[in-house]
């Protein structure tokens, strides 16, 4: 299978936009992701594609949380912001946004349409990828209003 064909492919497989957070010992820190889905409501469970060669990646497995932030319609310089298109890295991405806890200590986007706060269940390897498979410990539902897609490689607001 040609990657590149793939890569086309998925990009016209619309998916909500996630900023994925941790905090803990080994730090704070995040990524923009749209490979988020649910797995069970018993027990509550969702899993989160990360690629392994992000500087990121350790922190997520050492720190054992993570919280699925889903964007809402107008949040697209988070996105960017946590996919490190704004110069920003590490804990530094949390100078945009309004941030807080709940459960587990990961950050949590205050005007998120949603946030699932989770502890790392799981973990598989996959390819490039670390599947974590969050239990979730803790659901913030943000202010009514639309949701954020990225489709054929653009958001896309849904209101």
């Amino acid at each position: 299978m040609d990657r590149q064909m793939f890569r086309n492919g998925m990009a016209r497989l619309a998916a909500a936009v996630n900023l994925v957070t941790t905090d803990g010992p080994a730090g704070r820190a995040g990524f923009t992701a749209s490979a988020v889905c649910s797995v069970t409501d018993d027990p509550p469970t969702l899993l989160v594609c990360m690629n392994r060669s992000h500087s990121h990646a350790e922190a997520f497995l050492r720190n054992g949380v993570l919280c699925v932030n889903t964007l809402a319609a107008g949040q697209e310089e988070l996105s960017q912001t946590f996919a490190g298109l704004r110069g920003l890295e590490g804990a530094a991405r949390f100078s945009v946004g309004r941030w807080q806890v709940l459960a587990t200590g990961a950050p949590v986007l205050s005007d998120a349409a949603v946030a699932f706060d989770c502890e790392v269940a799981q973990r598989i390897e996959q390819g490039t990828h670390s599947v974590l498979f969050g239990r979730v410990r803790a659901v913030l539902l943000g202010p009514e209003g639309g949701g954020l897609v990225y489709f054929r490689r653009r958001y896309h607001a849904l209101t």
